[in-house]
């Protein structure tokens, strides 16, 4: 998460928290015609799976932290407020995050280049809270890179753990005939009918 995206993160995470919810990071995109402020939210662990966001819960988010915002004013100029539940690629933005999905894969950008990269994918192997690291397997070999230099995480969905993964049509295609081969029947009869004149 950028400087300003971890200040309004610490800012508003009571908020969701004292909503029954947890402010899992946020992302903060300036632009020129003005940014956009997007908040991820989830329901607490221990409520999980039973319980997941749904519209309700971010439109509640939206309203208190809309408030909030009005307030506080961290934000100078026109922005726009995204509340948003994570997805199946969710958003990583801690290291206590990480350390949730060990043995997932994720996708991630680096802020600075690390072994001549700025992207990465691998599976999450470890995670020093005490140093700061997390380690990654990419390409059968580990990769250490600095928490401070992540830039931006997601996890890979697992598609066909979820149910989700396309499968093969079985069986044989159906036969389609050749688009001009209709219509050319069609106008062969009108062209052979008798017209009234």
């Amino acid at each position: 998460m950028s400087g300003k995206a971890t200040e309004i993160a610490n800012l508003l995470g009571p908020t969701v928290q004292a909503l029954g919810l947890e402010l899992l990071g946020a992302e903060y995109l300036p632009a020129p015609g003005g940014a956009t402020l997007r908040l991820y939210i989830d329901v607490p662990l221990d409520e999980q799976p039973e319980r997941v966001v749904n519209i309700d819960d971010c439109e509640r988010v939206s309203r208190e932290v809309s408030a909030q915002l009005d307030v506080e004013d961290p934000i100078s100029g026109n922005y726009t407020l995204e509340v948003s539940s994570p997805g199946v690629d969710r958003p990583l933005f801690t290291l206590a995050q990480f350390e949730r999905h060990l043995g997932e894969s994720a996708k991630v950008g680096l802020k600075l280049p690390q072994e001549n990269r700025r992207r990465l994918q691998g599976e999450i192997a470890a995670v020093d809270a005490g140093a700061g690291t997390v380690t990654f397997t990419v390409d059968g070999r580990p990769f250490v890179a600095a928490f401070d230099n992540i830039d931006k995480a997601r996890i890979i969905p697992d598609w066909a753990a979820l149910g989700l993964a396309p499968t093969k049509p079985t069986g044989p295609a159906p036969k389609q005939g050749r688009a001009g081969d209709k219509n050319k029947s069609n106008n062969e009869t009108a062209a052979g009918k008798p017209r009234a004149e």
